[in-house]
């Protein structure tokens, strides 16, 4: 772990958080992941070796603990109340970050495989009907990874699984869109019924599931965060 050799506290709040990816798993983790594999999910490009090394930094400085799951093989693992203390910072991150840091963002950072995991884990299944829904994500310029399915089973308490493998069922709504329109209508950038009157997100499929669009795809939860003003950016100049 890099030193600063300063006893600033925030020299020694970034010599813990400052390494690459272990902001992103505290992030995780407030999101409600506690497993190896629910970290890969959201946070799809860092690997298996970087991801166990930032594990144990974090369970090392008293962040976050490693548990055997009861009756299961392997292990979960769980914020402890210095961990949870950091919920705020993330959350001003995540404001600071909506307002002033997504000026200018690359294709690379269009993420798809983080974008779909968000989206499923955020999904109201409450405003969906009971029994299986099955929904079918096209993502029109990619070459891989270009379509996924969720499968919502209501019957089965709300359960939502995520494939980019056909999993063989019928799709009840089929939704089509580039991958940076639909980040943005994620995010908030682009209003969803603009995007949809304007053909930037196509629906086929079940009419009632267009009709109820808003109501079971709810974006981001950073999505509602005020943007940055031209006033503002002025007197910041």
């Amino acid at each position: 772990m890099a030193s600063y050799g300063q006893f600033c506290p925030v020299a020694k709040s970034a010599e813990i958080l400052g390494n690459p990816w272990a902001i992103l798993i505290i992030r995780e983790m407030l999101l409600g992941s506690t497993r190896f594999s629910a970290f890969q999910k959201g946070m799809p490009k860092i690997s298996p070796t970087v991801l166990n090394t930032r594990l144990k930094d974090l369970e090392a400085n008293g962040l976050i603990v490693k548990r055997k799951l009861q009756g299961q093989r392997g292990h979960e693992y769980r914020l402890t109340p210095a961990g949870r203390e950091l919920a705020p910072v993330v959350e001003s991150l995540t404001v600071w970050g909506m307002r002033w840091a997504r000026s200018q963002m690359s294709d690379e950072e269009m993420d798809v495989t983080f974008l779909m995991f968000d989206i499923q884990r955020n999904l109201k299944t409450e405003a969906l009907p009971d029994g299986e829904t099955v929904l079918c994500f096209n993502i029109g310029d990619l070459t891989a990874f270009d379509r996924w399915w969720i499968v919502i089973d209501n019957d089965a308490g709300g359960s939502v699984d995520l494939c980019h493998s056909d999993p063989g069922k019928d799709v009840d709504l089929f939704l089509t869109s580039k991958a940076r329109d639909l980040v943005e209508i994620w995010m908030g950038d682009q209003a969803l019924r603009s995007a949809l009157n304007e053909g930037r997100l196509e629906l086929v499929g079940a009419r009632h599931l267009e009709r109820t669009l808003s109501d079971w795809f709810p974006l981001s939860v950073a999505a509602a965060i005020p943007r940055v003003t031209d006033a503002e950016r002025a007197a910041d100049a």
